[in-house]
């Protein structure tokens, strides 16, 4: 059995590292899981997110947000190629992701240099439980270290809102940032602000609706939607506004499609009431139902990048 250590216990050992927060979200129908690393610095990002790439395991798509490491990966067991110059450059892989007993358990295997990272330096991130050496517990030189971190198991919950606001107060994307900072259920990942279609015949200014997204255990899932609506229902200025609830990593094509349509076309409650029963999207009706049509499409938006922030013509000549 390897020897289980605590992150304070690396922390003494090694001094304080770099390495801020570390947060698994897992989606098990699809096989998925999200990996969110905060660093201090944008070179060590930059470094891990190509090696881990370069190295496969069960990365597959990596993403650079300042000094946050964003990592896709399959759920299993992924094979590790490091290739010919690693015992001179180093190397840095994720080389495993499973759910045991409501936990996520990841390896990590470093070479060289990056044998710090994984062996000092991640394990002493927010997040990690428990650390588990698969060998040799030395770092750095020309070692080479395999490592298992113990996470909490975390799901994705996306709440998109809409039609909260009047033409003469409130403002869609500030109440969705106030519940954001609000949750306590909940970890805030990410806020959007979703342009829907301009010349829709009732709409306050912009025409825009709101998503806020947060790593949630999945015994809190219930609880933290039941605050959100709450929230919602007292911040609210309209007698038309809805919620829209998504539990998962991978939002289904016909959902982004409704989306997309959202910003071009005139959208109906029922096509979003279909929609959402076919995607596994629960609305809940606040104060009224005309707001669950930008609410359903703020969730099929969410993952559109700048393309959700904008209307179609905004990108036909980028």
């Amino acid at each position: 059995m390897p020897n289980a250590l605590t992150p304070a216990e690396i922390k003494a050992r090694h001094g304080p590292m770099f390495s801020r927060r570390l947060i698994t979200m897992v989606d098990e129908k699809a096989g998925r899981a999200k990996i969110i690393e905060e660093c201090c610095a944008q070179g060590p990002v930059e470094w891990d997110a190509v090696n881990r790439l370069r190295a496969r395991g069960v990365v597959d798509h990596v993403e650079v947000l300042g000094t946050t490491l964003v990592m896709y990966a399959k759920i299993g067991d992924g094979e590790v190629h490091f290739g010919p110059a690693s015992k001179d450059t180093g190397g840095q892989a994720l080389k495993s992701l499973h759910v045991k007993n409501g936990k996520v358990e990841t390896t990590w295997v470093g070479l060289a240099g990056a044998s710090v990272g994984v062996g000092a330096c991640l394990p002493q991130a927010e997040g990690v439980e428990k650390v588990e050496f698969m060998g040799d517990e030395l770092v750095g030189g020309s070692r080479k270290v395999e490592v298992k971190l113990t996470t909490p198991l975390h799901h994705r919950l996306i709440v998109g809102i809409d039609d909260t606001d009047t033409k003469e107060k409130g403002a869609t994307w500030v109440l969705g940032l106030n519940l954001a900072r609000g949750m306590t259920r909940g970890t805030f990942l990410n806020h959007k602000i979703v342009q829907l279609n301009p010349h829709a015949p009732q709409k306050t200014t912009n025409c825009a609706s709101t998503g806020v997204s947060f790593a949630v255990a999945p015994e809190d899932s219930t609880k933290a939607v039941e605050w959100a609506k709450e929230f919602v229902a007292k911040n609210t200025f309209s007698d038309q506004t809805a919620v829209a609830v998504f539990e998962g990593l991978e939002i289904p094509r016909k959902l982004v499609r409704y989306g997309a349509d959202a910003k071009e076309t005139i959208l109906s409650i029922h096509d979003a009431e279909h929609v959402a029963r076919e995607c596994g999207v629960h609305i809940h009706e606040i104060t009224g139902r005309r707001g669950m049509i930008g609410a359903v499409a703020a969730i099929g938006c969410f993952d559109l990048g700048l393309y959700s922030a904008g209307l179609p013509e905004d990108f036909r000549h980028v």
